[in-house]
């Protein structure tokens, strides 16, 4: 069985490495530290899985998002914004743009696991 491919955006490298860690032994993890470079590799990429934060720099989350939902060839893939922002707001935001899930940081091993199980 092939391993899915989930593409990690976060300008934290702690959080990238992180992430990328506790997936790589299940996951081919892929990272961008913007939403620019996001977009760009998942237009090249095509991975099954998008971890997404919300706030960095050159592009935020949401815009990301909406790119990457409005384009034919990557709106199938999930986003999952990873995020430390909580508000409900944020949240309801994250889902117009096309998010697929919302799980805010710090973020329980768990719970990530089965919102990608969920997904994938």
């Amino acid at each position: 069985m092939d391993k899915k491919k989930i593409l990690v955006a976060d300008d934290e490298l702690n959080i990238r490495s992180l992430v990328s860690k506790l997936l790589n032994r299940d996951y081919i993890v892929i990272e961008a530290s913007n939403g620019k470079e996001a977009v760009d590799i998942a237009k090249r990429e095509k991975p099954d899985l998008i971890l997404m934060d919300l706030m960095m720099p050159e592009m935020d989350g949401y815009t990301a998002c909406s790119i990457i939902k409005a384009d034919q060839a990557t709106k199938v893939i999930p986003v999952v914004m990873l995020t430390g922002v909580g508000h409900e707001l944020n949240k309801k935001l994250a889902y117009e743009t096309g998010a697929s899930g919302y799980i805010t940081k710090p973020f329980q091993l768990q719970d990530l696991l089965d919102t990608i199980g969920k997904l994938l």
